[in-house]
């Protein structure tokens, strides 16, 4: 969970922090769009809630504040599409897969079961 003041950010103060940000270094795996520079997410976003690098908020975290203000985010150069918040995230359906097949199989042997003590009474 990304820390209190990365929360509650807005798109505003993502921008103005944009503005005046500076990086010299090479640019991370992950980016950021804003007003035509590109720039790298998770420490735009450090700044712009005016914590330190040390702060918990990790990449993916940053990312996912960025895409939900509207910032186009990129992975190693790569356009990253926003999430869809009406769909359901795929870790939760190949789960959900997980456990139909695993209660499947349990209806299926209880089934034999039960038929295997019909035969015998």
């Amino acid at each position: 969970m990304p820390s209190a003041k990365v929360s509650v950010l807005t798109k505003q103060e993502i921008s103005v922090a944009a503005k005046n940000f500076q990086w010299s270094r090479r640019l991370p795996k992950w980016t950021v769009v804003v007003d035509g520079r590109q720039l790298p997410a998770r420490p735009l976003v450090l700044e712009a809630a005016g914590v330190p690098p040390n702060d918990p908020t990790n990449s993916h975290q940053a990312v996912a504040l960025l895409q939900d203000r509207g910032f186009p985010v990129y992975y190693e150069g790569k356009a990253m599409p926003a999430e869809n918040k009406n769909s359901v995230p795929k870790p939760v359906t190949d789960e959900v897969r997980r456990w139909m097949i695993v209660w499947s199989g349990l209806i299926q042997f209880a089934n034999l079961v039960v038929k295997e003590l019909d035969r015998h009474s």
